[in-house]
């Protein structure tokens, strides 16, 4: 793995075959937006059942009931072959299983293919961001992959409602290429040099979700919401500087209006998961309640990890860090954030 983003074949025009990893909700979502961009897509999952309900009727009522896939839209149990060829490879695993699924098809993945991140986390093991994890699982340059993040909740967007994202790469040709493939009606593209920043806004939101979830669980109202959602983004940013993302991110598509949607909408798993807990689950109950990767759970800690690495406050995510792992009680979650040191607003 090199961090040269000029290294590599420079890819243009758009993909024409992809293969997307992962048959939940968001990647079969993804794999329906790049056919409706004119790719044919190949899905691959674990659970066999799911991937030939795709391939066989274009349905996957597991994750996207009710939804009707392109015809673009296949499925493969074998992870090689779903891969082998394609211009483009989406990503959209839980992020902790990542590594272990990616390092076995390094010889699969074309010395042209660009590969996409749609994970939003940390891994506990390193404390990488997910761009990072692909690039040295795979052994690819880093200028060949790309992060996709924004307010980009799976269910509105298999219903074709129009949403935004943003593509982030070190290479604005990797950028430009990836946009390209999945600009749609309803799909429309943002171009980010800023994969730091994107990254972290993706990663560090889904515990801000958690809070919030965690309150509104408790019968707190919109107040309490406005609070952590604000100083949530101030945390977010305050970390990213610190890493060397662009200040500009946080207030964009990446930062504000990815954090807004998963805090505030019932779809989101973080914000669910977060209800559960403020009801009085616990985490075990909380996550089989929600049904799904909920990424904030295992995040939160290498994040507040890499924060305590750089000497950055992150009072929100460690409150979080104490109720899922320390024993917190959810009644102590919102006087602990309320009772910090009297300052002035801002970073």
């Amino acid at each position: 793995m090199t961090d040269d983003p000029t290294s590599g074949t420079r890819p243009s025009g758009t993909a024409t075959r992809a293969a997307v990893l992962g048959a939940g909700s968001w990647g079969t979502t993804f794999a329906m937006v790049l056919a409706d961009a004119g790719c044919d897509v190949t899905v691959w999952g674990r659970d066999p059942r799911v991937c030939r309900q795709i391939r066989d009727e274009h349905r996957n009522e597991a994750y996207l009931p009710g939804v009707a896939l392109p015809a673009a839209v296949t499925a493969e149990a074998d992870v090689v072959e779903a891969v082998r060829g394609a211009d483009l490879v989406a990503v959209a695993v839980p992020s902790q299983g990542a590594r272990a699924l990616l390092e076995p098809l390094r010889s699969a993945i074309g010395p042209e293919t660009v590969v996409v991140s749609l994970m939003k986390g940390v891994e506990l093991s390193s404390d990488r961001r997910m761009s990072q994890v692909v690039a040295e699982a795979l052994d690819v340059p880093a200028g060949r992959v790309a992060v996709i993040s924004g307010p980009n909740l799976a269910h509105e967007i298999a219903q074709r409602q129009p949403t935004a994202t943003v593509v982030a790469s070190t290479d604005p040709d990797t950028a430009a290429f990836v946009a390209r493939s999945v600009r749609s009606s309803y799909f429309r593209p943002y171009t980010n040099p800023d994969v730091v920043g994107v990254e972290l806004c993706g990663a560090v939101k889904n515990v801000i979700a958690l809070a919030v979830g965690i309150s509104q669980g408790r019968g707190l109202g919109f107040n309490t919401m406005a609070t952590v959602i604000t100083r949530g983004l101030v945390e977010i940013t305050r970390l990213g500087l610190a890493l060397g993302a662009d200040a500009d991110t946080f207030g964009g598509l990446a930062g504000m209006g990815d954090l807004m949607a998963t805090c505030a909408s019932p779809d989101s798993r973080n914000h669910r998961l977060g209800v559960h807990l403020g009801a009085g689950m616990s985490l075990a109950e909380a996550i089989t309640a929600t049904g799904g990767t909920a990424e904030g759970v295992k995040t939160c800690r290498p994040v507040l990890d890499l924060a305590r690495s750089r000497g950055v406050e992150m009072p929100i995510t460690e409150a979080v860090v104490r109720v899922l792992y320390e024993d917190l009680p959810v009644d102590e979650l919102a006087p602990l954030l309320l009772g910090r040191p009297t300052k002035a607003e801002g970073l």
